[in-house]
C-alpha cells in the first residue's frame, strides 16, 4: 500500500463561512473526514503548512512547501498539496523549478466550492489527486476536474466553473474518470536520480501588461526597483515604437543589466518575434524570449533564476533552457 503525505495550505477547499465571506479554517483531518474509504487505497499522513486564501500566497511560501517535501521525500511515495485556485498555477510552476529530478508525484489540487458544502467539486478533486499520486509518476502536476496538467503548463481560465484549469500549449498528461486513469502522452520516468532542492529566489520581478497608450516613462520607475521584468506584449510579441516608444525603453533596461522577458497576452501558441518588424527590432541579444511558456510559469522561473545569478547573459541562457517541460521550441 502506497504511503502519501497531504500538505495543506488553505484555499477554498478548506473554507467555511465567516463574517466577511469564505475563510480557510478547516484542518487536514477535517478535510480527510469528508473522504471515507481512502484508507483502502493508501495510507495518508497530513502536515498543515498554512491556512490562507491563495490570494495571499507569497513566493516565500513556495519555498516552505518545497522544503517540506524535500524533508520528507524519502518517507513517502507521493505528495498531495491542497491549495487555493487563484495562485495554484504559480505554485505548481515554482515547485517544478525548486525540486529537480523528482521521481515521485507531487500533486497540487483544490476546489471551486468548499469541501464542507453539500454541492462541491472538492471531493472529486482530492480523490483524483490522491489516486494519481499513487501512480508513481515523478514530477509536479495540477489535478483538477479529472485533468492531470503538467505543473508548468496550468492556468486558471475560469473563475467559477469546475473545469477552471487548462493546460496551455501542452497536452493533458492524463484524464481521470472514477477509478480509471487514461494517459494522453507518454510519461518519461526518471530513475536513480537524487532529488535536488533549490529554493533561492529573487522576488524583485515585475509583470507588465502592455496596452495602447502606456507611457514610456513608466519603465523609468521599474529600473530602480526590479531585477527582472516580464512584458506581456501583443500577438506574436511585438513591442510598439511609434508615438510612444516602448521598444527603446525595454532595450535600454536590458542594456542596464535588467533581465527583460517578452511574452504574449495570447494564451495559445506563444510568441514569435521573428515575424514582424515590431518583433525583429527587439534586441534579441539581450532580451529574453519566452517561446510558448505561460505567464504563471515565467514569473516564478525568473525569480528562481535570478536567485542564482543576476548576470544578464546567464539569466537569458537559463530562462531559454527548458526545465520541467516549460518550453516547447
Amino acid at each position: 500500500m502506497k504511503r502519501l503525505m497531504l500538505l495543506t495550505t488553505g484555499g477554498t477547499i478548506a473554507s467555511l463561512e465567516g463574517k466577511n465571506g469564505l475563510v480557510p479554517e478547516m484542518k487536514a483531518d477535517e478535510i480527510l473526514g469528508h473522504l471515507p474509504g481512502l484508507d483502502l487505497l493508501c495510507q495518508i499522513d497530513s502536515k498543515p503548512l498554512m491556512n490562507i486564501d491563495s490570494t495571499n500566497m507569497q513566493p516565500e511560501y513556495w519555498s516552505e512547501m518545497a522544503k517540506s517535501i524535500h524533508e520528507h521525500y524519502h518517507d513517502y511515495d507521493g505528495f498531495v498539496i491542497t491549495h487555493g485556485t487563484d495562485t495554484m498555477a504559480y505554485t505548481s510552476a515554482a515547485l517544478s523549478y525548486m525540486l529537480q529530478d523528482v521521481e515521485k508525484p507531487i500533486v497540487v489540487t483544490g476546489s471551486q466550492i468548499p469541501i464542507a458544502f453539500k454541492k462541491t467539486d472538492a471531493k472529486r478533486n482530492i480523490s483524483d489527486a490522491i489516486r494519481f499520486a499513487c501512480e508513481g509518476i515523478g514530477g509536479v502536476y495540477v489535478v483538477f476536474d479529472g485533468r492531470v496538467i503538467q505543473g508548468t503548463r496550468a492556468i486558471k481560465l475560469r473563475t467559477k466553473s469546475y473545469d477552471s484549469f487548462e493546460s496551455i500549449n501542452y497536452p493533458y498528461v492524463a484524464t481521470i474518470y472514477k477509478d480509471k486513469i487514461e494517459y494522453n502522452k507518454s510519461v518519461h520516468l526518471s530513475k536513480n536520480k537524487e532529488v535536488k532542492l533549490d529554493t533561492s529566489l529573487c522576488t524583485d520581478v515585475a509583470l507588465v501588461k502592455l496596452h495602447p497608450g502606456i507611457k514610456p516613462e513608466f519603465f523609468d520607475f521599474l529600473k530602480n526597483e526590479y531585477q527582472g521584468i516580464v512584458i506581456e506584449s501583443y500577438g506574436s510579441g511585438g513591442i510598439p515604437f511609434h508615438g510612444r516608444n516602448i521598444l527603446e525603453k525595454l532595450n535600454e533596461l536590458a542594456e542596464l543589466g535588467i533581465s527583460v522577458v517578452i511574452t504574449t497576452q495570447c494564451l495559445e501558441e506563444g510568441e514569435d518575434m521573428d515575424i514582424y518588424e515590431v518583433g525583429r527590432k527587439v534586441n534579441q541579444n539581450v532580451i529574453i524570449r519566452s517561446r510558448n511558456m505561460n505567464t504563471e510559469a515565467i514569473v516564478p522561473k525568473l525569480m528562481w533564476v535570478l536567485g542564482k545569478t543576476q548576470d544578464p547573459q546567464k539569466v537569458k541562457e537559463m530562462m531559454e533552457t527548458p526545465i520541467a517541460e516549460d518550453i516547447t521550441f
